[in-house]
């Protein structure tokens, strides 16, 4: 009922922004370019077309609501709304401001405040079109050195790739993108691959068969990963408690059969040389802000004679109430800030609202002699664009550091 309820009020405000949004365009250029105005009105109509589609495809959709398909439509449209439903209602409410504005005085609305209406929109549209159709495959690679006090000579230089949150859906119909990614990491000659979760958005049926791509990526000492929120099924409207059970289960074996060692709760050793690697993984559960970290605890009770301590936490707000200070862990890697995909990433200046959420968002954090490494993710999730803040591999090289 919830559902429906929310659904109906979106197709009202759909309706009213389109009646609205061909007024606007009538009023302005109807009597002052025929050309304009018939050009206008058909690149009107095919976005129209476009969003109406997507509308029709996700309420129609008979099928179980966690298939690959219908989750990708999801995210198309929550797309639309924001690349042509928002610029559309900007544009709207300053020519109507204009109307009000004028309408004690000499009547009509105001061309200046309709103009900037527009502009204002148009450039909305550009960035996020520009995000979604570029920038959200824009993968960047991003280089990290951690100085390890006491570092094993055998550990020296030792390269750990980190990618994180790759929410399979992102790649429905750019399948040959993943495949790139997954060239790209071994092009990167990883000793040690780490995901550090949310492979799905919804359910498992997202997973598909992208394990097979998933598994072109190959490590020296192995691959690791963990299951973020999204992989237990959190957002899914419909599951059981049994299907969510069922679900964890599926999951872990996507996981595996991608060539991962999934850690829940628990850790790998990784034997280099005369040195040995605790590589540790703890579960999320839940959605924001209610999120469950694992049991670091019960992960890390058993662990003897290592020489380095990896713990992959998909929270990163998890290193700062768990880790920092409190354990001998020696490097965190983390994900699921996805830089809130949108931001400026620049030399001198990096920043995204994802701070006011995660105070350690991107990049790499110290405190004392440990370390967090957090990733923004190669998928998207809810919104299908990334602006300025491009999807990341990480490359972590390990330095001992003599000081």
């Amino acid at each position: 009922m919830h559902i429906f309820t929310g659904a109906m009020v979106l197709l009202i405000l759909l309706i009213i922004t389109e009646v609205l949004t061909i007024n606007v365009i009538r009023q302005h250029f109807y009597d002052r370019s025929w050309m304009s105005y018939y050009f206008i009105m058909t690149v009107n109509a095919v976005i129209s077309i476009w969003l109406w589609v997507l509308w029709i495809k996700i309420t129609s959709f008979a099928g179980i609501y966690d298939q690959p398909e219908n989750i990708s439509a999801i995210t198309g449209f929550y797309g639309m709304l924001s690349a042509v439903v928002m610029p559309r209602a900007v544009m709207i409410l300053f020519h109507y401001s204009g109307i009000l504005i004028r309408r004690k005085s000499e009547g009509g609305y105001s061309r200046i405040l309709t103009n900037t209406g527009m502009i204002i929109a148009a450039l909305m549209f550009v960035v996020i079109a520009t995000g979604s159709f570029l920038g959200r495959f824009n993968f960047v690679t991003e280089y990290q050195e951690v100085k390890i006090k006491g570092l094993k000579k055998d550990l020296e230089g030792l390269r750990i790739v980190h990618i994180s949150d790759i929410h399979i859906t992102s790649f429905y119909h750019h399948q040959h993108k993943l495949e790139e990614v997954m060239k790209k990491i071994n092009d990167l000659k990883p000793d040690i691959l780490v995901n550090t979760g949310d492979f799905i958005t919804i359910g498992w049926r997202e997973s598909g068969r992208s394990d097979t791509v998933l598994s072109l990526a190959t490590a020296r000492y192995g691959k690791f990963a963990i299951m973020g929120n999204h992989d237990f099924g959190t957002y899914h409207p419909y599951f059981t408690e049994a299907e969510m059970e069922n679900n964890v289960l599926l999951m872990n074996g996507f996981i595996a059969s991608a060539g991962y060692r999934v850690l829940n709760d628990e850790f790998a050793m990784v034997n280099i040389g005369n040195a040995r690697i605790a590589m540790i993984g703890v579960k999320t559960k839940g959605s924001f802000p209610h999120i469950i970290h694992g049991d670091l605890k019960k992960a890390t009770e058993r662990i003897y004679g290592a020489d380095l301590r990896i713990l992959l936490a998909h929270d990163p707000n998890q290193w700062d109430e768990e880790v920092a200070g409190k354990t001998d862990i020696d490097l965190t890697l983390s994900g699921h800030t996805h830089g809130m995909q949108i931001g400026i990433l620049a030399k001198k200046l990096k920043w995204s609202p994802a701070v006011f959420f995660y105070p350690r968002w991107n990049g790499l954090y110290s405190e004392g002699n440990q370390y967090l490494a957090v990733n923004r993710g190669l998928g998207v999730l809810g919104m299908p664009f990334r602006i300025w803040m491009p999807p990341e591999i990480s490359v972590i090289t390990l330095r001992n550091d003599a000081d």
